[in-house]
């Protein structure tokens, strides 16, 4: 127990960084990543991403994901992402509670495989589900990233078996996206990028956590918040550190509301607590510090630039990197850090001079403005993600990434899918507008928006507008990848025989009957019956698509297509359906 959780009347500590889903804030980015994972998991497996930095709440929000998981659905929990492949797979079949035989002649890798193969066959059978988890996946190495590629092929005839959902840092996608990867980065089927808080949101997110803390009054000064904002940049972990070490403090001076001033002076101490202090004989005035290290790296500057370039390689030079992340007005000025110091200029006690410069004085006490560097995005009507969206009529903000779609197109109710090396007579056979991939005149791979193709010709929409190019163009430059979108309705991702989802069976019935008076409906109690397959299949016989009694998305997408006129098509009349 915190001491200052009587003193506030708090039944537990507000801002522990232990994840725990009771806690999570549920801002409109988290509930997106909460529905787009989801989304992800409902699919016929498949790897599932949860990416972000350090500090953004990524295990919280996994762990509040696993909780909200139907009982139906076993879980595998993997900690440590530096175990070799076998063991990986070991603790997948423990958590799973799966023996392995005490002797084999076979490798331990192959019991596990074998052993988790029959299980996920006898748990399907059951009507059962299974999610592997995996923490910290940015260390996972190349051999584990196989196996689990390996695991995504156990399947039945019509199922996969097995979903996997890797949460880890940036540097996670950077490896998915090498050339030896790409068999698995394939296989992604929703990917969410976790990223800080917004400004906005900071405070609200700062009285949740108060409130289910047992707070009822405000403790944090508007003031405080603002400025909780230009230290953190939203981090949630470094909110929680500074927010505890501020109540700390307040308790400490008698105070019952927490002060701009004391989220200051909290953010200090943390900042002491974690960069060792250099010993000095006293405490020095440090904007005079400040301003006499700009003089003197000023100086040098000026000096390096007179001598020839060999003099850079002089070994009592001094390195001085300077570090700017300004992303505002209101973000931290320039970190100045003397790696290597002058022994010829300045020395104290025979030792190199380092100036214990701390950073948090520097952004508190200054006036200084920072420089803030403006990047040029194109026009939002230029932009093809977000155009793809306005054929939806979908109005968003401009979209910069392939995660973006596939999030706000799950809170908008809809999917997204990316088919990788189609024909081109395939995607004309889809007959739906997306993003194509195609080579430029300047031999680089640029997204454009496919609209249209007619009477040989097709209509791409770009950052620099529209353009008219032949079928034979577009065969011979696109890269055969192709990003769509298709009408989910609500709560209808798939049903099979025995899934209980009236809502879904509404819907479904009564669009058969708009497509022919031959399926008339059944009643069903609520219940995926054996009648109801029946109609599906027939359905999909006479349609011409996979003929297997199950409502999956290429199903919906022909139910749609037959149902809704409105839908954005590729075809303006007549196509010859040719294969190119």
């Amino acid at each position: 127990m915190s001491i200052y959780q009587q003193y506030f009347a708090l039944s537990c500590e507000p801002f522990s960084i232990v994840p725990d889903p009771g806690f999570l804030y549920p801002s409109s980015q988290h509930r997106q990543a909460v529905a787009h994972l989801k989304y992800g998991l409902d699919r016929e497996g498949g790897f599932v991403l949860l990416t972000g930095e350090v500090g953004t709440g990524k295990t919280t929000l996994t762990r509040t994901l696993i909780k909200r998981l139907p009982a139906h659905v076993r879980v595998a929990y993997v900690l440590n992402s530096t175990f070799d492949a076998a063991d990986v797979l070991a603790s997948i079949c423990q958590e799973l509670g799966i023996k392995l035989p005490k002797s084999s002649k076979t490798s331990l890798t192959k019991n596990c495989v074998d052993a988790l193969n029959a299980d996920l066959i006898e748990s399907h059978a059951e009507g059962k589900k299974t999610l592997v988890v995996i923490e910290e996946a940015q260390n996972l190495s190349p051999d584990v990233l196989e196996i689990l590629r390996l695991l995504s092929n156990l399947e039945t005839a019509t199922h996969k078996l097995l979903h996997i959902l890797l949460v880890g840092q940036p540097e996670l996608l950077e490896t998915l996206a090498q050339k030896d990867q790409r068999q698995l980065n394939q296989r992604v089927v929703a990917r969410f990028h976790l990223l800080p808080l917004e400004k906005t949101d900071v405070a609200n997110y700062v009285n949740h956590r108060l409130h289910h803390a047992g707070a009822n009054r405000a403790i944090f000064e508007s003031s405080a918040m603002t400025t909780l904002f230009k230290l953190t940049q939203g981090v949630p972990r470094l909110i929680n550190l500074i927010c505890h070490h501020a109540m700390l403090a307040a308790y400490a001076t008698g105070t019952k509301t927490v002060s701009a001033k004391l989220v200051k002076a909290a953010a200090v101490e943390i900042f002491d607590i974690e960069k060792p202090k250099q010993k000095s004989s006293g405490r020095v005035g440090w904007s005079l510090v400040f301003c006499a290290v700009v003089a003197l790296l000023v100086g040098i500057a000026f000096y390096t630039d007179q001598l020839p370039s060999k003099t850079l390689l002089n070994p009592q030079s001094v390195e001085v990197p300077v570090k700017v992340e300004s992303k505002d007005e209101t973000a931290s000025l320039p970190l100045i850090e003397v790696v290597e110091s002058l022994p010829l200029i300045v020395e104290v006690e025979s030792q190199p001079l380092i100036l214990p410069i701390e950073p948090e004085e520097i952004i508190l006490d200054s006036k200084l403005e920072p420089v803030v560097f403006e990047t040029s995005k194109p026009p939002v009507f230029n932009n093809p993600f977000t155009a793809l969206f306005a054929l939806w009529s979908v109005e968003i903000e401009p979209l910069f990434s392939e995660e973006e779609v596939y999030s706000v197109a799950a809170e908008n109710e809809l999917g997204a899918e990316k088919l990788i090396n189609i024909l081109l007579s395939e995607l004309i056979e889809l007959d739906r507008v997306g993003i194509v991939w195609v080579r430029d005149d300047d031999n680089r791979l640029k997204s454009y928006v496919l609209t249209a193709i007619d009477s040989g010709l097709v209509n791409l929409q770009g950052v620099k507008g529209d353009r008219k190019e032949t079928l034979e163009w577009l065969a011979e430059n696109w890269n055969g990848a192709f990003l769509h979108l298709w009408h989910r309705p609500i709560d209808i991702l798939s049903l099979r025989l025995g899934d209980k989802n009236a809502v879904a069976l509404d819907w479904l019935q009564s669009r058969l009957l708009q497509i022919d008076d031959i399926y008339q409906p059944i009643i069903t109690g609520g219940y995926f019956n054996e009648a109801v397959r029946l109609q599906v299949l027939n359905f999909q016989q006479q349609q011409g698509i996979r003929a297997d009694g199950v409502v999956g998305q290429q199903t919906i997408m022909k139910i749609n297509e037959l149902t809704m006129s409105s839908l954005p098509r590729l075809s303006k009349g007549i196509i010859e359906r040719a294969k190119i």
